[in-house]
């Protein structure tokens, strides 16, 4: 016989605990056996009511629910609409009947409640959570592309009113136990467990018949009806300040503003229809399922999903760096603030304290003390002082000879079982592990600037890599709060490689005579965080020069053939070599930065880039952008670059800035349709030539139907 995900308990007191404990599951979560289980536990409930002083919601997990089941929505086809508002209504029709059953009900929260969870508490008439920091409550369901269907729009919206719900429901922001106290949305912050169901036994005899507060005839939205003056004008201005956060990609928040105010007037059985309705037109969408199998991916790399299974879990005790820059400093700051003390040298004291500052500056624009900090980064121009190292990291200057160099100097510095690793953005890991005394414990990891803001580390295995290395390096990466991708050797690897091809083919528009307002515009409008030309400023054209020509050099070395000439290189060799802007660092580049005042395009470059014949399409233009990304991702994952799609997809995002809307690179070529894809790739190689080419893997996939 099948063990209920939903136990039902009454005691002498005539008190019923229904325990939601999923068979065989780390959580609850809302599959149809719950659902059937709940169903018949709530008309239990109604029969036997005569007889019950009231109810307790409770969990047999860690935490107390965790929404609905994901894995259902991405089965979604986009005709699923109306079976998907069916099943909406018939979950809610349940926690309806559980509310309105004239017994007072308690959810007693021992953990986590988010999204279908935090909804399931919002039935009861009084909510009693422990007092755990750690504790997290609210419905981010947006953050999924979704809408908090059950329910959760319409309470929450008659809880706090129109303008104080926007945050927990447009942004999806969480709560704390003692903030959700403050907000009126927990009723009790218990001590303990006993103290918690002392608290709900207590609530239940001193509530013998309560109401919810949308159901007393007495109710008035706090903070005023949306015809009130003040929500009048708060509504006036949301709609447009939510597209110019949204540039209009991501269709949840604007379908939750949408049936907030819509549900606000009206009763509230017909404002729980109008939430099912839009649900359910998210939940077949493209952008749901993208954002959720970007969750999927993020969990799969948080898990360990790249990491050698046979090797055990290790941590960083104390770590090197070579060079003080500001990717030394950044990366200081990233093992300080997570409690890894750290060695940061450089050729200098003075320098090595520079880069130590750089901690204080980050804490102290987060407002935030930094002695803790600070103490655990000693500065130092000796190499002594990197004995005993668990790991090392340089981070000098992408010059072989001086990586190699300080390689052969620091290592001996490392602890018996510590690994050497280089900070390159480009160059292979191989040939440089060839410095190394034991190539098999040497590694990339390819921190992203700035350090303080950027989640994602590459790992690089050169071709001596060992698998402990390679765990003790992902571990390490966790260990600071980053996010790991793992790729195998390649000039570029993956992240360098792919954002190459997005601001080449920026500047190759640019040689084109289009616009290049046209080209930020379309690049911003695709969904990545800035323009091509904006982000080759920031990162230096002189650098994009000297990778140019490395590779050059490299491949003269090694007799090996070269590339066809990108026409977006001509545009980077004549900035930098003819008009001497090279960037925002060396004063100017594509776009002028006066010192009092914002940036702004160089004016000059329509006189010397312009074309007065010259025509663009903006959709073009956004297609241009996101399918030579995309292509070159699945040539990485072909070439064996790449090993696994998470990888590539998180990579896409987080490294490159791929816009998350699309699920990653990958996943947008899931979402158009591999075929539909290869398509308009073959349209646009027609065109612009053979670098849009779908890579095999690609007709392959195309051919047979499958996706990534």
């Amino acid at each position: 016989m099948a063990v209920s995900p939903v136990r039902f308990e009454k005691d002498s007191e005539n008190v019923v605990t229904i325990t939601f404990d999923a068979p065989g599951a780390p959580v609850n979560t809302m599959t149809a056996e719950w659902q059937a289980a709940f169903t018949d536990a709530v008309e239990r409930l109604a029969l036997e009511k005569a007889q019950i002083k009231g109810v307790i919601l409770a969990s047999a997990k860690k935490t107390f629910f965790a929404g609905a089941e994901l894995k259902d929505v991405l089965k979604y086809g986009p005709n699923d609409g109306p079976q998907v508002f069916r099943w909406i209504e018939s979950a809610k029709k349940q926690m309806r009947a559980l509310e309105t059953l004239g017994i007072p009900v308690v959810a007693a929260l021992e953990g986590t409640a988010l999204g279908g969870g935090w909804e399931i508490a919002l039935c009861a008439h009084c909510r009693i959570v422990l007092d755990d920091a750690s504790i997290q409550l609210g419905l981010p369901e947006v953050t999924l592309g979704l809408l908090p269907g059950a329910g959760g729009v319409t309470k929450t919206t008659r809880l706090l009113g129109l303008q104080a719900a926007f945050p927990y429901l447009v942004e999806g922001k969480t709560l704390r136990p003692r903030e959700a106290a403050k907000f009126g949305l927990v009723q009790g912050v218990a001590a303990n467990r006993e103290d918690l169901f002392r608290m709900a036994r207590e609530w239940i005899g001193a509530n013998p018949s309560p109401k919810q507060p949308w159901d007393d005839e007495k109710y008035r939205m706090p903070g005023g009806s949306p015809s009130s003056p003040a929500i009048s004008q708060m509504l006036s201005i949301a709609p447009a300040m939510l597209i110019e956060r949204t540039r209009g990609l991501y269709p949840a928040p604007k379908a939750i503003m949408a049936a907030m105010v819509e549900s606000a007037y009206v009763d509230f059985d017909t404002a729980l229809r109008i939430e099912s309705r839009y649900l359910a037109r998210l939940a077949v969408g493209s952008v749901a399922k993208n954002l959720i199998s970007l969750f999927f991916n993020r969990t799969a790399i948080k898990s360990g999903a790249s990491r050698p299974k046979d090797v055990p879990k290790w941590k960083a005790t104390k770590v090197g760096i070579l060079g003080a820059g500001m990717m030394g400093g950044g990366i200081a700051y990233a093992n300080a603030v997570r409690g890894v003390a750290c060695v940061l040298k450089d050729v200098s004291l003075e320098a090595a304290e520079k880069g130590r500052g750089y901690t204080q500056k980050v804490l102290s624009r987060k407002k935030k003390p930094a002695e803790k900090e600070l103490a655990l980064i000693k500065p130092t121009a000796d190499y002594k002082d990197l004995q005993g190292c668990d790991l090392i990291i340089e981070a000098v200057f992408e010059k072989r000879d001086l990586k190699a160099q300080v390689t052969q100097e620091a290592e001996p510095m490392l602890a018996a079982g510590g690994f050497f690793a280089s900070n390159t953005s480009t160059l292979p890991i191989s040939g440089l592990a060839a410095a190394s005394a034991h190539a098999e414990k040497f590694i990339g990891l390819h921190f992203f600037s700035p350090v303080d803001r950027m989640e994602l580390v590459e790992i690089i295995k050169g071709a001596k890599t060992s698998a402990e290395t390679l765990a003790k390096a992902y571990d390490y990466v966790l260990q600071i709060g980053k996010t790991p991708i793992v790729v195998n050797d390649s000039r570029g690897f993956y992240t360098s490689r792919t954002f190459g091809t997005f601001v080449q083919e920026g500047c190759a528009m640019l040689a084109e005579g289009i616009p290049a307002a046209a080209i930020e515009n379309a690049a911003r409008q695709a969904g990545m965080p800035v323009g091509p030309l904006e982000v080759i400023d920031q990162t230096s054209m002189s650098l994009s020069m000297h990778v140019m020509e490395q590779t050059i050099a490299d491949l003269k070395a090694e007799d090996k053939p070269l590339p066809p000439e990108h026409p977006g290189q001509k545009v980077i060799v004549k900035m930098v070599k003819e008009l001497n802007r090279p960037g925002r660092a060396a004063g100017g580049g594509f776009y002028e930065y006066p010192r009092d005042g914002k940036k702004f395009l160089w004016p000059d470059l329509a006189k010397v880039f312009g074309r007065n014949d010259v025509k663009w399409d903006i959709e073009e233009m956004k297609d241009r952008i996101l399918y030579r990304q995309a292509i070159e991702t699945a040539r990485c994952l072909e070439e064996g670059v790449l090993t696994t799609v998470h990888d590539a997809n998180i990579g896409s995002i987080f490294g490159i800035g791929f816009p998350a809307w699309s699920g990653g690179a990958l996943q947008f070529i899931n979402s158009v349709g591999v075929a539909k894809f290869v398509a308009r790739a073959d349209q646009l190689a027609k065109k612009f030539g053979e670098r849009f080419a779908p890579p095999r893997l690609l007709r392959d996939k195309a051919g047979s139907g499958s996706m990534f």
